[in-house]
């Protein structure tokens, strides 16, 4: 696995206490179901960005860790000045292997998986999403369910020139199950885990 999830910051706690108090509620005192889960992260709403997720990539091409960086959560990529390495970074190549933290909140990791997971995206770039996405699906199950590219979470590819993805995955879909996105999750989560080797030693 490339990624090192170092921490997980927040709890459910802490998301359903939130949850409470806009309707004057007091703290329930314990995590909530797994059905509450699913319906706020589904619904975006403020509280899921009290859990967020720092994780770590050691040795990722520079231009692959670059492509990241342009996600609106915090980074940090190793240096690669002159002045600190003694190596002249004109003449390094874009291949060049830098380490990567990345802390980033649920609803930041759901938008950013709508690029990454894409199949737009270049091989390399969306092979560090679907293993970040399967580390957090070991950690918090509801949470890495909900990670999914633009096709899946709008149920159409939004793409100027689609890759076909969402054709091949929905070619036997019902229209039901199109329009319901627990559904739609379930058929591509279904489909990750077939195409991930640890997921398939699992099943």
């Amino acid at each position: 696995m490339k990624t090192e999830l170092l921490k997980m910051k927040g709890d459910w706690q802490e998301i359903i206490d939130d949850c409470r108090s806009t309707v004057s509620k007091p703290p329930l005192g314990r995590e909530p179901s797994t059905d509450f889960k699913q319906r706020i992260l589904i619904a975006e709403h403020s509280p899921i960005r009290d859990i967020s997720f720092r994780w770590k990539w050691t040795g990722i091409k520079s231009w692959v860790a670059t492509h990241w960086t342009r996600h609106h959560w915090e980074c940090r990529v190793s240096t690669q000045r002159t002045d600190r390495t003694g190596v002249d970074r004109n003449k390094l190549p874009q291949d060049a292997p830098v380490d990567f933290v990345g802390e980033a909140n649920v609803q930041h990791l759901i938008d950013t998986m709508r690029k990454r997971l894409c199949y737009q995206a270049s091989p390399e770039t969306r092979e560090y999403a679907e293993d970040l996405k399967q580390a957090i699906t070991e950690m918090q199950p509801e949470i890495g369910f909900v990670l999914c590219p633009s096709c899946v979470y709008r149920g159409f590819c939004p793409e100027g020139k689609p890759c076909g993805f969402w054709d091949r995955l929905s070619k036997d879909m019902t229209k039901e199950q199109v329009c319901d996105w627990k559904r739609r999750y379930t058929i591509y989560n279904l489909d990750f885990m077939s195409r991930t080797d640890d997921f398939r030693n699992d099943v």
